[in-house]
């Protein structure tokens, strides 16, 4: 996605079956795409991913189609 979105507000979360030692990353809604930032490092390199280019990622993820071993 092209622009600089201001994620000042943004409303960061994490997966509730995240590990106790932080190892995930964060999201966050911001107009129709989905930023992601490393949980250990919040104030590090963000992504920014189109709304659609999320859903294909995680429906990916739940059906066993990508491999993220």
């Amino acid at each position: 996605m092209s622009g600089h979105p201001d994620l000042t507000g943004a409303h960061w979360r994490k997966s509730v079956r995240s590990a106790a030692n932080e190892a995930c990353v964060e999201v966050a809604p911001v107009d129709r795409a989905v930023a992601v930032r490393d949980a250990k490092n919040p104030g590090g390199a963000k992504l920014l991913f189109a709304g659609r280019e999320w859903s294909a990622f995680v429906g990916a993820v739940k059906s066993g189609r990508a491999d993220l071993a």
